[in-house]
C-alpha cells in the first residue's frame, strides 16, 4: 500500500510526518478492510476440515505452514526492502528446537530460537542491500541446509528426526495450526499499522533521509529480521506439528526459491497477499508435479516472469477498480459514438 502525504509532510520524517501517513490510509479504509478479510477468510478457514477427507486436511496444514514462512519473507522483501532467500535457516531452526521440546513450549521455544538466530545473521544482511541481500540469504540458508546434515546428533543428519505427536487427528493439527498463523497475522498487520511498521516503510523509501533525520535505521532493520525469523520460526513448530517428522529436504533451495515466488505473485506490500500466494504457489506446485511430471518448474517459470511484467506489484497489489473504470470509460465513447 502507498502511502501519499503533502510537500510540506515529505520535508520532515519526524514523528508528526508519520502520524500524518496513518490518518491518511486510516481515512481510506486502510484499516477496516484487511481486518474484515482476515475474518471471513478464517471463518470459511475453520469449516474446511469438516468438509473434506484426512489427507487433504493434511496438506491444507503443511500449506497453512508455508503461507506462514511467506509471511516471513513479504515482512522483509515488500516492507524493509531487503528481499531474502534465507527463511529457509530461522525455519529449520525453529523446526528443529521444536522437535526437542513436547507441550505448549514447542512453539514458544522454535520462536525463540528462529530469533536468536536472525538475531545472529542480521549484521551479515541489514548492511546489504539490492542482489547482495540475495546473495548473502541465499549462502545463509544453504550453510543452515549443510549443518542441518551433518550435525546428526541434534537434527537427525539426513535421514530426518522424528518428533512426538502433539494432538491425535489431522483436523486438530490443521484447526491448531490455523490459530496459531492467524493470531501472527493478525499481529503483524497490526505492528505494520502503528509508527513502528511506518518507520520501517519510511527507512525502505529513503533511507538516507531517515539517517539524516537521527533515526537509526540499522536498529529498525535489525528488529524487523529478528521479527521475520521468529515468524518462521513459528512455522518450523508448526511443521513438526502437523507432519510430525523434519529433514534437511523440508527447507531445500526450491523451497526458498517458491516462497519467495509466492510472495511476489501474491504481492510483497500485502502481507495477506504473500499468504495466501505462497500457499497457492505450492499448491500449483504439487498439482503441477502430479500432472505433468518434471515441467512444474517450468511452468511456475513462466508465471512469475508473467507476474512481473504484468503485474509489478503482485495480485494484492493490482488496481482492480481500474478495470471497471476502463470498462465504463469505454461504455461512454461508444454512447457517444453512436449518439
Amino acid at each position: 500500500m502507498e502511502y501519499r502525504v503533502s510537500e510540506q509532510s515529505e520535508r520532515t520524517i519526524g514523528l508528526g510526518s508519520l502520524r500524518q501517513r496513518r490518518l491518511v490510509a486510516e481515512r481510506r479504509g486502510g484499516v477496516k478492510r484487511p481486518v474484515l478479510v482476515l475474518a471471513v477468510a478464517a471463518a470459511l478457514a475453520a469449516a474446511v476440515p469438516w468438509f473434506v477427507d484426512d489427507y487433504t486436511t493434511a496438506t491444507l496444514s503443511r500449506l497453512l505452514v508455508l503461507g506462514l514462512v511467506g509471511l516471513s519473507v513479504a515482512l522483509l522483501t515488500g516492507v524493509t526492502g531487503l528481499p531474502t532467500l534465507g527463511q529457509t535457516a530461522p525455519f529449520a531452526a525453529g523446526a528443529y528446537a521444536a522437535a526437542h521440546v513436547d507441550g505448549p513450549a514447542r512453539l514458544v521455544a522454535a520462536i525463540g530460537i528462529g530469533a536468536a538466530f536472525a538475531l545472529v545473521a542480521a549484521p551479515l544482511v541489514v548492511y546489504a542491500r539490492g542482489v547482495y541481500v540475495l546473495m548473502i540469504t541465499l549462502a545463509i540458508g544453504e550453510l543452515a541446509i549443510t549443518v542441518a546434515g551433518r550435525w546428526k546428533s541434534v537434527t537427525g543428519g539426513t535421514d530426518g528426526l522424528v518428533a512426538a505427536p502433539a494432538l491425535d487427528t489431522d483436523r486438530g493439527r490443521y484447526l491448531y495450526a490455523l490459530a496459531v498463523v492467524g493470531v501472527i497475522v493478525a499481529l503483524v498487520l497490526l505492528a505494520l499499522r502503528s509508527p513502528a511498521g511506518l518507520l520501517l516503510r519510511a527507512s525502505r523509501d529513503d533511507e538516507a533521509r531517515m539517517r539524516a533525520s537521527g533515526h537509526p535505521v540499522t536498529a529498525y532493520l535489525t528488529g524487523a529480521y529478528v521479527a521475520a525469523g521468529g515468524i518462521a520460526g513459528a512455522g518450523g513448530a508448526l511443521l513438526v506439528t502437523t507432519q510430525q517428522y523434519v529433514s534437511p529436504a523440508d527447507f531445500s533451495f526450491d523451497t526458498a526459491a517458491l516462497l519467495l515466488l509466492g510472495v511476489v505473485i501474491g504481492g510483497a506490500g500485502s502481507m495477506l497477499g504473500a499468504v495466501a500466494g505462497t500457499a497457492l504457489v505450492f499448491a500449483a506446485r504439487d498439482w503441477l508435479s502430479g500432472l505433468l511430471p518434471g515441467h512444474a518448474p517450468l511452468l511456475l517459470g513462466v508465471v512469475f516472469v508473467l507476474t512481473a511484467y504484468l503485474l509489478p506489484r503482485g495480485v494484492a497489489g493490482f488496481d482492480w477498480r481500474r478495470i471497471g473504470r476502463r470498462d465504463r470509460a469505454a461504455k461512454g465513447v461508444l454512447w457517444r459514438t453512436s449518439s
